[in-house]
C-alpha cells in the first residue's frame, strides 16, 4: 500500500499512523534520515541517554569496587601506587 503525504511549511511531514504502528514509532523517538538518490530514508535508531549511560557505568563501578575491597580514595591511590610497584 502506497500513502501520500505533504510536506509542510515547516518541512514536517506525517508518517502515516499504520506505520508508525507496525515499526514502534512512538512520539519523541529518534530516527535518521538520509538521501538515496530521489528517495528519502527514515531508520528508526535509539541513541542512548548520556544521564543513564553514566549512570549505569556508576553502577559497575562500585560492583567492581566492591569486589576489589575498594571503600576510599585512598584505596584506590594505594592500589595504584602498589601496582607502579610491581611494574617496575
Amino acid at each position: 500500500m502506497v500513502d501520500v503525504t505533504s510536506v509542510s511549511t515547516k518541512g514536517q511531514v506525517v508518517i502515516p499512523s499504520h506505520i508508525r504502528e507496525e515499526l514502534g514509532l512512538d512520539e519523541g523517538m529518534q530516527v535518521v534520515i538520509s538521501r538515496v538518490d530521489d528517495f528519502v530514508v527514515l531508520k528508526k535508531v535509539h541513541i542512548l541517554d548520556p544521564k543513564e549511560e553514566f549512570e549505569k557505568l556508576t553502577k559497575t563501578g562500585q560492583k567492581h569496587a566492591k569486589k576489589l575491597g575498594i571503600k576510599s580514595e585512598e584505596d584506590v591511590v594505594r592500589m595504584i601506587h602498589e601496582g607502579r610497584k610491581r611494574k617496575n
